[in-house]
Formats: structure tokens, C-alpha cells, sequence
């Protein structure tokens, strides 16, 4: 099946990678970052194996550079042509809910759990345009305000966010503009594809990741974000620190900050937050449709990777297809896949990106459950030591805290973060855990919620709109009771919970 979108939408992105693994896994197939042949894919890794690393670096570069679009080939965008492209990647059948909203690497492993469709509000799209230096944020800035005008003149039912990050993105930002359009309504073509496809009393979905960012509003629906989720803060982005004057100094800049204009207010993030009007809009919808609307809201993207996790190791051990060994399988980015997870009856922890706060996120998870058997992990890299960055052995040090087992996928711990060889060798390290015998069948609605009454308040849930959000000071006093119940507690050794809290 074709699994790209078209043009100018980028299918190196988070947004795009997300949605085509999803759809293969409902199609019953694996996902390859690049697609084709396998025998192509092994024959670029070894190429790239003997290519000089700074050859790779401008070989990455030049792959976005690729995929930029024209000022022509913007200003006939049409928002309506890619939903359309969106929903014909999924299966023509009946589903039991289908989600809308923001894209996160956890959420469709829950929307791969219920065998359901995600229709994403945000995509990615890169302009082309020449002499950008992302040091030079008001420049970016003003190079993208005149691309923007044809994009969102024909396209009224989106939102842009112009974003540069000069440290994460460093290597393609100098190559185009980042244009990340977010759906402030349903649409004919999503309205229709719902109407089509979930069944008679389906819900739908809202994945509402809360995260705002400052912003300068340049226009009605055009904002410009600079900086993105990863290693520094906003502040440092906007005001600069001792680690951004040093990162600086080191890729031979005179600077020691960033030329940021001021922000005026704040916006949900670019790339992972999302914009409240399309939650408006799907409500309308379901009054209407006469189908059940619920939400599931939280405040960072990694914040729904715990639920999703302890959701997986519940589910599991209900219907007895836990592996022997259990594994934990760390995420990075966009580099998971949803059919081997769950072919191989893994447990899936995703994080943001290869940051140091995503390995404090993971070590938190790991020291509050019971340990694993074994542990893997797939790292993103970037091609950049920005600052922030979790070195290679703070992701070795989650991997030794695996019982019996653990090792890399597919990664080469001495290239990062400039492992690009990693995109094409993960899927195959997937490959080659065992899958089990015997598959889980999809979860249910109703599973969904006994876990949830069982499940931590302080946790994200999935609610219909009438259902208050749980108070944060109540997970302290639901937390002991879950874990006695299902056995995910443990103490600081990283030992098994003794007999009376196992399950």
C-alpha cells in the first residue's frame, strides 16, 4: 500500500511517522521509516557505513532540503486533499471509536490496543528558501511571514506555527522553513470518514496534549514559536544561559544567544500541543452524529507514556499473553512501531526525544513499577550535541536496570547523536525479539475503563466531558492500592515487590 503523503506535507516527522505506522498496524503490517524494499534499506546502511561523517551530516541536510516545498507549491496546498490523503491510509472497515488530536508516540500505542484509527491535527510542512541562519530567529521569522500569507489565505480551517529550533533542529533548519499547521475544525473529509466508519455507539476521542510555549503573533491565525521540547527551556531559548552561550561558542558562533523577538502570549505548542477548537468541534459533531465524545488531556507529551505503559502490563497479564521474559521496550521519537510492540507482547515506554529530561521521565517510571526482565531501547539521533542532550550512558543506565536482559535496537552507542544509521537498522533489531504465539486481542471500550478505576488518579484518563478531571492529590492515596492490586510497585533496588503486592 502507499504509505506516504504527498507533497509538500513532510513525511519525515513525527506527525506523518505516527500516523502511516498506525495505519499499516490496522492494515496488519510493520512500519519501515523509509517504506520499500528491505533489500534497498539494507543497502543504504551499509553504505552509510564507510560514508565520512560529515558526508552523512549534509547527506541529512540535503534530504530535508528535498522535501521543501516551493512558494508555488504552498500556496496550492489544499488542507482538504491531505485529510483526504490521511483517511485513505486506513482500512475501510468499522471501528469501535476513533481518535482526533495531537500527535504522541503513546497515544497511538493506545489507539493500536483498541484497533482504532488517529486522525492527527498537525502537520508538517517545510518551505523552501535560501541564506537561513536559524541563529537568527527574527529573520526566520520574517522570511516565513510571506510564505504564510497564500498558505493560510486558501486554507481557513488552519492555524500555523511557525517554529524554529537553532539547537535541536540546527541541521535542517538552515535548509528550510518549519510550517506546523494545526486543524482548528473537523473538516468535510474528517466528518465524513467518521461518518462512514465508527459504529453505531463509537466514541469519539480527543488526545489533548495541554503544553503551551511562548509565541509572537504575527497574524490572525499565524504565530512564530521559537525553540521546541527537548533539552533547554523556553526561557533559555528566548533570554540564553550558560549552556546555550557554550553551545554556541562550539559550533563557531560569535553569539551567545539567540536574536529572539519578545513573545506576546502563549500557544499550544507546535509540534505536540494542542489547539482547544477542534475539541469544540468534535463535540459538535458527536451531539450531532448522536455518537459518545470523551477526552484524554494532559500536560506534557511524556506524561501519557506511564498510563499507557501500566495499560499494556495490566492488559497483558489479564489475558495471559505476558511475555517470559517481560520486556520494556523504550521509545525515542518517532522511532517505535506499534506491530512488532505488540506482536512480541511488549511493553511500550515513549519518550519525547533524546533529551535528559526524557531519560529523568523513563528512570521515574522505571523505579516506580516492578522491574522488568528485560529491557531494550531505540535513541534518536539528530545529528547534534546540543545542549541538554542525554549522554549514551544515561540510556545505558536504564538499561541496567533490567532484571535479566537489555540491550540497544539497533543502535551504535559510539556514533551518537549523529547515528543516522539508526533509521534504517531499528525495524530489523525489532524484528529479531520473538514474537509470541499467541497475540492479545484488541482491547475494549469497557477494558479500557476497568483499568482506568483500578488506575492511579494522578494518571491521564480517558473521560466524557461531564466527568470532572481526577485532583493531582489524590494520586497518592490511589497509587498503593493499584500497585498491591496488579503488582507494579516496587522499592528503590528495583526488586520485586514481595508476595503479599505481587499479583
Amino acid at each position: 500500500m502507499q504509505q506516504k503523503l504527498p507533497p509538500p506535507i513532510t513525511n519525515f516527522d513525527s506527525s506523518t511517522a505516527l500516523l502511516r505506522m498506525l495505519a499499516l498496524y490496522l492494515h496488519g503490517q510493520d512500519f519501515e521509516l523509509f517504506g520499500g524494499s528491505r533489500l534497498g534499506a539494507a543497502a543504504l546502511a551499509a553504505l552509510s557505513a564507510i560514508v565520512p561523517r560529515g558526508v552523512r551530516e549534509h547527506i541529512y541536510q540535503l534530504g530535508g532540503r528535498k522535501e521543501a516545498a516551493s512558494p508555488e507549491a504552498l500556496a496550492a496546498f489544499d488542507a482538504d486533499a491531505a485529510a483526504e490523503a490521511i483517511v485513505n491510509l486506513y482500512p475501510k472497515r468499522r471501528y469501535p471509536a476513533i481518535a482526533i488530536g495531537s500527535s504522541n508516540g503513546a497515544a497511538v500505542h493506545l489507539c493500536a490496543a483498541l484497533g482504532i484509527p488517529w486522525l492527527p491535527q498537525n502537520l508538517l510542512i517545510l518551505a523552501r528558501e535560501s541564506e537561513l541562519d536559524p541563529d537568527r530567529p527574527r529573520d526566520v521569522l520574517e522570511k516565513g511571514r510571506r510564505h504564510a500569507r497564500s498558505l493560510l489565505a486558501s486554507n481557513p480551517d488552519l492555524a500555523l506555527h511557525h517554529m524554529v529550533d537553532p539547537s535541536q533542529d540546527r541541521l535542517m533548519t538552515r535548509e528550510a522553513l518549519y510550517f506546523r499547521v494545526k486543524r482548528l475544525r473537523l473538516g468535510q473529509v474528517y466528518e465524513r470518514f467518521i461518518a462512514d466508519h465508527l459504529a453505531p455507539g463509537g466514541s469519539l476521542i480527543t488526545i489533548e496534549c495541554n503544553l503551551q510555549w511562548p509565541v509572537v503573533r504575527v497574524g490572525e491565525r499565524h504565530v512564530f514559536q521559537l525553540g521546541g521540547v527537548g533539552g533547554l527551556t523556553p526561557e533559555e531559548y528566548l533570554q540564553g544561559s550558560e549552556r546555550v552561550a557554550a553551545f554556541l561558542e562550539a559550533q563557531g558562533s560569535r553569539l551567545e544567544g539567540w536574536d529572539a523577538a519578545p513573545p506576546d502570549e502563549h500557544q499550544p505548542e507546535a509540534e505536540w500541543g494542542f489547539s482547544p477548537s477542534l475539541a469544540e468541534d468534535v463535540q459538535r459533531f458527536a451531539e450531532t452524529a448522536g455518537c459518545r465524545f470523551r477526552r484524554l488531556r494532559f500536560d506534557h507529551p511524556e506524561e501519557l507514556s506511564p498510563f499507557v505503559a501500566n495499560l499494556y502490563r495490566w492488559w497483558y497479564r489479564r489475558e495471559g499473553v505476558g511475555g517470559d521474559p517481560e520486556r520494556l521496550i523504550l521509545e525515542s521519537f518517532f522511532l517505535m512501531d506499534p506491530w512488532h510492540v505488540l506482536q512480541t507482547a511488549s511493553v511500550p515506554f515513549w519518550t519525547v526525544f533524546n533529551a535528559e529530561t526524557s531519560v529523568r521521565e523513563a528512570g521515574r517510571y522505571l523505579e516506580a513499577v516492578e522491574a522488568f526482565d528485560d529491557i531494550r531501547a531505540v535513541v534518536f539521533s539528530h545529528g547534534m550535541s546540543s545542549p541538554g542532550l542525554a549522554p549514551m550512558s544515561s540510556w545505558l543506565a536504564l538499561l541496567a536496570r533490567a532484571r535479566v536482559s537489555s540491550g540497544l535496537l539497533g543502535v551504535d552507542a559510539r556514533e551518537y547523536p549523529k547515528d543516522f544509521r539508526v533509521f534504517l537498522r531499528y525495524h530489523n533489531a525489532l524484528r529479531r525479539l520473538p514474537v509470541r504465539p499467541h497475540p492479545v486481542k484488541p482491547l475494549t471500550l469497557e477494558q479500557l475503563d476497568e483499568f482506568q478505576s483500578v488506575a492511579p488518579l494522578g494518571l491521564p484518563r480517558v473521560e466524557s466531558p461531564e466527568v470532572p478531571s481526577a485532583p493531582a492529590s489524590a494520586a497518592a492515596t490511589t497509587s498503593a492500592s493499584f500497585s498491591r492490586a496488579y503488582g507494579f510497585c516496587t522499592n528503590a533496588t528495583g526488586s520485586k515487590p514481595s508476595s503479599d503486592s505481587s499479583e
